[in-house]
């Protein structure tokens, strides 16, 4: 009897093993969280526009966000939200490579991979639990050994199944993506080039490309991709256009300050040595020098930058930004507000204006602040540093009903449910009934309650 119990200790760990195994593969995780940037965001955004329209999908409805991930991959997790990581774009040498892997990615939700890729899940899962009950039968009739290898045979049937259909759906998002690069009139050389990129980078961690290999994995070989798509890419009449000069020069930029915001100070200063005067190079100095508290030298290329093209809004933002960080709002406030004027109030942007205007400690500052910062959760509600500040606004002023409000606000979304609850709840008390206002605070409550009723039914 105790062989027995070995026996299925030993099967259902390695069932277990198998369901994870499964799961990891078919959640991709979020890493270090959401990187938000105004410029990053718009250049993103712009990029896909043009692939969305192609992909039959309404302009505005897809997102595309950047991940903090060192790691070179995208993906996208339901709903219309494709997911680039940091790693990507860093790996990246032009906007047409990003633009080849956002339209793969398009093919994924068009093709409602994230639905299917669950249905097989849970056909593998059925597999799994099959071979399980299975190897128990065995076990009781004595076969502690063909249990086992019952058990097994289930379980490479059960990941050979899901790897061979997450195959097939690698295969149809690059031939859905292909074909969205060709309708929006965009070269697939860019994509080709990205491919190369993950081939070289699985010959450096001598990853192989043998049949063996392709089983186990959850895409086609790079190689068998980049033959395919070729083929696919040289015919089309895209082939030779030419990319937007203007985008490409923004994704330089955008790349650069990247690198310079996530990379340590060092690393940066050897990338984008002083020698180098181009405008990406600045950039990436100028968050190097702010992050080593060099704020001279940060604020000397940012400056660089503005008296290249002082309309730029996101090279005012740099300034605003290095001064509010540096304990000098006072005069971080000029450059944001015109960073603010020039973009139309765009939400990230307004809401460090806001930060450095009742970071000055003026009470005659809060009116405007509560302006800017009221229109930037007005166009961006899913900015929590934005309804923090508008809550310091109306707790200066001694209007706590919506104080509490924004601090619910801020923190159903930073995942704080009790203080949420809390918060809502003492908003929707003391507000007019009926008000927007109160009506927003029901809904952040019943928002709050129910994760937290969730989150005790998978305790």
């Amino acid at each position: 009897m105790a062989t027995l119990e070995k026996s299925l200790a030993r099967l259902s760990a390695r069932f277990l093993a198998c369901l994870l195994a499964l799961t990891l593969m078919a959640q991709p995780a979020m890493a270090q969280g959401v990187l938000r940037d105004a410029e990053t965001e718009a250049l993103l955004q712009d990029m896909a526009a043009p692939l969305v329209e192609a992909a039959g999908l309404r302009p505005g409805n897809v997102d595309v966000v950047l991940v903090n991930d060192p790691s070179i991959n995208a993906f996208v997790a339901g709903g219309q939200v494709v997911y680039l990581h940091s790693g990507l774009i860093n790996a990246a040498g032009s906007a047409n490579e990003v633009q080849g892997v956002i339209a793969h990615e398009l093919g994924h939700i068009t093709g409602g991979h994230v639905i299917s890729g669950a249905d097989s899940m849970r056909s593998a899962q059925t597999i799994s639990i099959l071979s399980l009950l299975l190897g128990v039968a065995t076990a009781l009739a004595g076969g502690g050994d063909a249990a086992m290898g019952v058990m097994m045979a289930g379980q490479r049937a059960a990941m050979g199944k899901y790897l061979a259909f997450s195959r097939v759906q690698e295969s149809a998002a690059d031939a859905a993506g292909a074909q969205y690069l060709s309708d929006a009139g965009i070269s697939g050389k860019g994509s080709l080039e990205f491919f190369g990129t993950l081939l070289n980078q699985e010959y450096r961690y001598n990853r192989s490309q043998s049949d063996e290999a392709a089983f186990n994995r959850t895409h086609p070989l790079s190689g068998d991709r980049i033959a395919r798509l070729r083929e696919v890419y040289v015919v089309d009449p895209a082939w030779d256009t030419p990319s937007d000069p203007a985008l490409e020069a923004r994704f330089q930029r955008v790349k650069a300050k990247l690198f310079g915001y996530l990379a340590e100070p060092a690393q940066t200063l050897r990338a984008y040595p002083v020698t180098d005067m181009t405008v990406p190079a600045r950039y990436a100095r100028a968050y190097a020098y702010h992050k080593d508290a060099r704020i001279d030298a940060a604020l000397s290329e940012a400056d660089a930058l503005i008296a290249s093209d002082d309309t730029n809004p996101y090279f005012l933002e740099l300034r605003g930004q290095v001064l509010l960080e540096s304990g000098r709002p006072e005069e971080a406030i000029v450059p944001l507000r015109r960073a603010t004027e020039l973009t139309g109030a765009q939400p990230l942007i307004a809401s460090m204006l806001g930060h450095a205007l009742i970071a000055t400690e003026d009470p005659s500052h809060h009116a405007e602040a509560e302006q800017v910062l009221r229109a930037s959760v007005a166009k961006d509600r899913l900015n929590p540093f934005a309804w923090y500040q508008l809550g310091v606004v109306y707790a200066a002023r001694g209007d706590m009903p919506r104080a509490h409000l924004a601090s619910a606000e801020q923190q159903v979304m930073t995942r704080n449910y009790i203080e949420a609850l809390r918060s809502a709840q003492r908003a929707e008390a003391a507000l007019p009934e009926g008000s927007a206002d109160w009506l927003r605070a029901q809904d952040v409550r019943m928002q709050a309650q129910a994760a937290l009723e969730a989150a005790r039914e998978h305790s």
